[in-house]
């Protein structure tokens, strides 16, 4: 039997068949898309039509692929891009393009909501999470106070992924894991959390798509559709969720344990867990998952943002950087890098800089900026980490995704730096698998079979043993120590008001 992944992010769209018999993926087709250009500062936009003609384009392309087999096609999975906001109108038509999850110019109606509810402290009580401006709860309050003409209109507020499993099924409904970076949701009950919706406006509910389990699916694909992409029969469409959460299944991040970790632009590192993880700092995400658990995680915004930099500065292709890097010594000679270079969420530093500390004549050198620029985004994720152990999160191996992933020196700092050994992939489709072994699940359970999701997982989702990098315990005691001067650094010149 085959199952439709979909992948639809800010940049691209991907979709997928996977075979799940022996986990192959038997079909594959990306289509990249731009942001609306020329918006103020803050703003970031996109058409929602983007995304159902790459998704349009994309299954069809795969179904070419697999010809015959497309009548094995049995249910469809989405994975979509957390946070945005789709505001259809009494005719379901799109009112005006999606606020995504990297718009900051909501940051006064997060301030808003904090003070309303006394502070944040007071907040992550109610809600188990704090307000940050890339959720979906400040960007309603942003369009009542910004746009009232367009605010009058909306009938119905969707999640990206939620509008496209509309398009693919013409139900609207929206599941607990997606719905829980809302910040309409109290994760801990996973019911709406109904004095925000209040506060942002009495009637806001009524707009609210049903909420319901994740191991529901949301309907079968609309006939049109089945005969335009020429299928015996109508897939199931399952609840999909966000591409966090899909991440985490198509990494197999599905049982206590297994931590992911990604070396992007940003990092994020997430977990399984059988119980809410609720931060009174608020520096954890207290997210629910795609399987009716949890998924506390956090976010960093410097990685590769700050290594591809100072590749750049010097001038070197990627392998010549990594032979760099591995030429200079664990702690760089004594230099010290602050990645915060486009500020940081965690910690909380929205006005950030990055620094270089610790510099002399004898170490002011191309390989120890390298390596420290390497360590320094690698400590940031450490921090990360330990609010992880904190809370009661004790990770045994990490799966490593992201660009960053490749690189056999960074794995072996990240497995010296967080104690714990790391390891990849062989497959780096990550959120779009987890939306096609999703898809699998949730057709089984709907079809009363028996189905566990940590056997399909195993079969689907498979380790590149030649990239597992082991924990050198020399080398752990030096990053430890290193990273106590570089909190101590972090925190001194924040308080100071040099960060």
């Amino acid at each position: 039997m085959l199952y439709i992944g979909i992948d639809s992010g800010t940049q691209s769209t991907k979709s997928i068949v996977v075979d799940l018999e022996n986990g192959e993926i038997l079909a594959s087709a990306q289509k990249t898309y731009d942001l609306i250009p020329n918006l103020p500062p803050g703003h970031m936009e996109q058409d929602p039509q983007e995304w159902i003609d790459a998704t349009g384009e994309t299954i069809e392309e795969c179904i070419r692929q697999i010809g015959k087999r497309a009548d094995e096609i049995e249910a469809i999975g989405v994975s979509g891009q957390q946070h945005g906001l789709v505001v259809l109108n009494a005719s379901n038509q799109v009112i005006r393009p999606a606020k995504l999850w990297c718009d900051t110019s909501t940051a006064p109606q997060c301030q808003e909501i904090i003070e309303e509810f006394g502070g944040e402290t007071s907040l992550i009580k109610l809600l188990g999470n704090s307000m940050l401006p890339g959720w979906t709860a400040p960007k309603i309050l942003w369009l009542k106070q910004n746009e009232p003409e367009n605010y009058s209109s909306v009938s119905s507020i969707l999640l990206p992924h939620d509008y496209i499993n509309y398009w693919l099924t013409g139900e609207k409904r929206m599941e607990y894991g997606d719905a829980s970076g809302t910040g309409l949701l109290d994760v801990r009950s996973r019911r709406w959390c109904e004095p925000v919706i209040e506060f942002i406006d009495p009637d806001l509910e009524e707009a609210l798509p049903s909420l319901g389990s994740s191991r529901r699916a949301v309907g079968l694909l609309r006939e049109n559709l089945r005969q335009q992409w020429g299928l015996r029969k109508s897939p199931v469409v399952s609840a999909g969720g966000g591409d966090n959460m899909m991440g985490a299944i198509g990494t197999g991040n599905v049982k206590a344990g297994v931590v992911t970790a990604s070396l992007g632009t940003s990092g994020t590192i997430y977990a399984f867990s059988t119980n809410p993880v609720i931060d009174a700092q608020g520096e954890l995400a207290a997210f629910c998952d795609s399987t009716d658990n949890w998924l506390p995680l956090i976010c960093t915004m410097n990685v590769t943002v700050a290594t591809e930099h100072v590749r750049k500065l010097f001038g070197w292709d990627i392998p010549k950087f990594n032979e760099v890097v591995a030429s200079a010594p664990v702690g760089s000679n004594g230099v010290v890098f602050l990645p915060y270079l486009n500020g940081e969420r965690t910690p909380n530093l929205p006005d950030g800089t990055g620094v270089f500390h610790g510099l002399t004549t004898a170490n002011f050198t191309p390989p120890n900026l390298a390596r420290a620029a390497m360590e320094g985004v690698t400590l940031g994720l450490v921090y990360g980490l330990n609010r992880f152990r904190t809370l009661g999160i004790k990770p045994t191996e990490i799966r490593l995704t992201g660009g960053g992933s490749k690189s056999a020196v960074w794995r072996q700092i990240c497995a010296d730096a967080f104690r714990v050994p790391v390891v990849c992939l062989a497959t780096a489709e990550g959120a779009a698998l987890g939306a096609a072994l999703h898809a699998a699940w949730v057709n089984n359970l709907v079809n009363n079979k028996s189905s566990n999701l940590q056997e399909q997982v195993s079969r689907a989702v498979k380790i590149d043993e030649k990239s597992r990098a082991l924990p050198r315990e020399e080398n752990a005691d030096k990053y430890q120590d290193l990273f106590g001067r570089f909190r101590g650094l972090t925190q001194r010149l924040a308080t100071g008001g040099y960060l």
